[in-house]
């Protein structure tokens, strides 16, 4: 007997959709990044990228739980001395839903040149509209 490898050229990618209307934000980013990631599948290897597109519709919808509203923030440097940026996460909601669900599924995906390659497959929208017919995505149940 011998242990299945599966090959990159041999990987077929399909295409999800999540709704994030009325679903936590950070139970949202947990399902989208097993899928970015492929280990849904069952010919997922770790060291290869056998992850699948992700479309994320209605970020504007989306929910925080508690008060994190309020209590949590959106930190980021911009390389100058004290230049610490922070943004309240109701503003960032407010303003831009979808950079607050790319932030959360960046976080649940490892640091890593296949982890980069995989967020690369993400696509958040605000509303409900896509561009993506094309590609005949499946509508992925949470």
């Amino acid at each position: 007997m011998s242990t299945f490898m599966p090959k990159a050229a041999e990987i077929t990618r399909k295409w999800y959709i999540l709704d994030a209307a009325g679903k936590p934000i950070g139970r949202l980013a947990a399902e989208a990044a097993v899928l970015l990631r492929g280990k849904h599948k069952t010919e997922f290897v770790p060291h290869l990228d056998c992850g699948d597109h992700v479309i994320v519709l209605n970020a504007e919808k989306a929910v925080l739980t508690g008060s994190k509203l309020d209590n949590k923030y959106y930190r980021h440097h911009t390389g100058y001395t004290g230049h610490l940026k922070e943004v309240r996460y109701r503003t960032l909601m407010a303003e831009r839903p979808e950079k607050a669900i790319e932030l959360a599924v960046k976080g649940m995906i490892p640091s890593t040149v296949i982890g980069r390659s995989a967020l690369s497959r993400l696509r958040v929208y605000k509303g409900s509209e896509h561009e993506h017919a094309a590609q005949k995505p499946e509508v992925w149940a949470l």
